[in-house]
């Protein structure tokens, strides 16, 4: 009997219908769109409006995109994951209340969070559950609103961050195809660079925080864009290696959207052309956690069975890491 690997079979996504132009920041803080293109790549984000509706929504919306396309009967999904940094609340968990509202009803569930590296790790999870033996579907989600921990009068992030979700579905591959790989790294000591100081247990908000904008997301733009410059390289050189790979044997780069330079840098440390990066960063912005499988949909129909997928993601924490890939199916 072959080895069991975890591979991906089906994509879905979500994208809200509000969009938060360039050209409307202009508007809101001392910014222009020549200034945020130059930077980052970005011209303009999706934004979830309606009062009431967070995270679990993104990801029902994507789940439900997957489960219809690929014609899923849910009640055969084992494990719902939900890679998030903008949970629904504290407790319960988002993924719990999405795998209820997608029909999911005899599987598990658990959230996941390394900020815009949960992604990624989640994949390194799912993946273990199948290889396992015991799981044979596995819905993985990666979903944010992070709409709900920007700071628009906040030039340094309301630039950077768009709402949205996308979903993946992992089964069991006896081709040798699927999850080959990985290399999956954190440090501690970055987290006062990329944080969202207030509303975990060590500090509670108070009305003062409140006041003061302590509960939005802070970064220290130089510090984080040089770690994610170092490490997203580092990491997928690492995973090529270590597993004998040329840009050659390489058809596509999956990286996390934050910022085009770092994705560009990361492909130049390679050696790959512009041709065999993913990139829809001047679309949605920085999603966080929805970043790669919005990748994954939005290429979809370019994406070959057998072709050399290279994942890479840097988030808060600091977290990052590469994951080897062999793509398992040629969309119909």
């Amino acid at each position: 009997m072959s080895k069991i690997t975890a591979a991906i079979t089906a994509t879905g996504a979500y994208l809200p219908e509000t969009i938060l132009t360039n050209a409307m920041l202009e508007n809101m803080v001392e910014t222009n769109d020549e200034w945020i293109t130059t930077r980052t790549g970005i011209k303009e984000r999706r934004i979830l409006k309606a009062k009431g509706e967070g995270t679990s929504f993104l990801a029902i919306k994507a789940a439900n995109d997957l489960i219809q396309k690929a014609n899923v009967d849910p009640n055969t999904i084992d494990l719902v994951i939900v890679a998030t940094a903008t949970p629904d609340m504290k407790a319960a968990s988002t993924a719990s209340y999405t795998a209820t509202k997608i029909g999911a009803n005899n599987a598990f569930s658990f959230d996941m969070d390394s900020a815009c590296s949960g992604f990624l790790f989640g994949m390194s999870t799912a993946a273990s559950f199948i290889e396992s033996g015991r799981y044979k579907k596995v819905l993985l989600i990666g979903a944010d609103k992070m709409s709900s921990i920007v700071n628009y009068d906040d030039r340094a992030t309301c630039i950077i961050f768009g709402d949205g979700a996308g979903a993946t579905l992992f089964e069991p591959n006896e081709e040798g195809l699927g999850m080959r790989d990985e290399y999956l790294r954190t440090d501690g000591n970055g987290r006062e660079f990329l944080q969202v100081t207030y509303g975990g247990s060590s500090n509670p908000i108070t009305h003062e925080v409140l006041e003061s904008g302590g509960h939005y997301a802070f970064q220290e733009g130089k510090t984080v864009f040089k770690n994610a410059v170092f490490n997203m390289a580092d990491a997928t050189t690492k995973i090529l290696e270590r597993n004998n790979l040329t840009k050659d044997d390489v058809q596509w780069l999956a990286a996390h959207q934050a910022n085009k330079r770092i994705i560009n840098a990361t492909a130049e440390r390679m050696g790959l052309e512009s041709d065999k990066v993913m990139m829809n960063i001047e679309k949605y912005g920085n999603t966080t956690s929805a970043t790669l499988p919005l990748l994954l949909n939005d290429y979809e129909d370019q994406l070959k069975k057998g072709d050399t997928v290279i994942f890479a993601a840097f988030g808060g924490g600091f977290s990052w890491g590469s994951i080897y890939m062999k793509w398992a199916y040629t969309k119909k």
